[in-house]
Formats: structure tokens, C-alpha cells, sequence
């Protein structure tokens, strides 16, 4: 898989891959339009977004309604360095929903592949290649 990054203007950076643009912006107060959400807020959004998507095929699978599941995502951050330093998850369910299956929810959302690989993250390498 590859991705193509590159600036639309301003302090908007971009992500094209298959067919799909990811933009991102900068806040104002960093020298952006907060045109669109940050970098760092797309990788927040694809933690609770992957948790969400194994929390609604672990309902779909089983016949459960959706309506009134949501999924609150709270950071917690380093005083001092200001880098994340946790991240929770609360999956809440409406008081219909079945209680034997609040446990399995957990569960099915701790498998989200974004999660798995910050758990073992990948070596990262950057370099500056000539191009043609």
C-alpha cells in the first residue's frame, strides 16, 4: 500500500490513497485554517473509529440493534511533555441492551487492528529521495 502526502496550501497537508483523500489542517493558533482536523486528531479519530467498527460487526453478527451505542474516547496527556499518555474507551450502551453480551463488547473492540499495532508498532524510517 502507498499513500501520497502533499500540500494543498496553507498548513493543510493531504493523504491520497485508493480513491480517498484524508485532509488535515492545521488550528489557527498553529498557523493553520482549521479548515480540517490535525494530523495527530486523525490518528486520535482511528483508534475510536477502528474500536467502532469491530463493536458494530460484533453487533451485526448477532441481530443487536445499534441505536443509542456510542463509543467515548477520552486522552489522557503528560503535563509536562504534553505527549498522550493514555487513551480510554467507554462503549456505552442503552439500558435495553443485553447485559450478557457489555463484556464480549469490550472484547470485540480491544481486537481493532489499529490498537493491536500501536500495541507492537512498526519501525518507522524516513528518508529524502530524489525524484525525477
Amino acid at each position: 500500500m502507498q499513500m501520497i502526502i502533499d500540500f494543498p496550501g496553507g498548513a493543510r497537508v493531504d493523504a491520497h490513497f485508493g480513491g480517498f483523500t484524508v485532509a488535515t489542517d492545521q488550528p489557527p493558533q498553529s498557523g493553520g485554517e482549521g479548515s480540517a482536523p490535525s494530523p495527530f486528531a486523525v490518528f486520535l479519530a482511528s483508534l475510536g473509529t477502528c474500536a467502532g467498527i469491530y463493536v458494530l460487526g460484533f453487533c451485526r453478527q448477532r441481530g443487536l440493534d445499534t441505536t443509542g451505542i456510542r463509543l467515548v474516547q477520552t486522552m489522557g496527556f503528560n503535563p509536562e511533555s504534553g505527549k498522550l499518555e493514555s487513551v480510554s474507551i467507554d462503549i456505552q450502551v442503552p439500558p435495553a441492551f443485553p447485559a450478557h453480551y457489555h463484556e464480549a463488547l469490550v472484547r470485540a473492540a480491544s481486537q481493532c487492528a489499529v490498537k493491536k499495532q500501536l500495541e507492537q508498532p512498526p519501525l518507522i524510517e524516513v528518508r529524502t529521495v530524489v525524484g525525477e
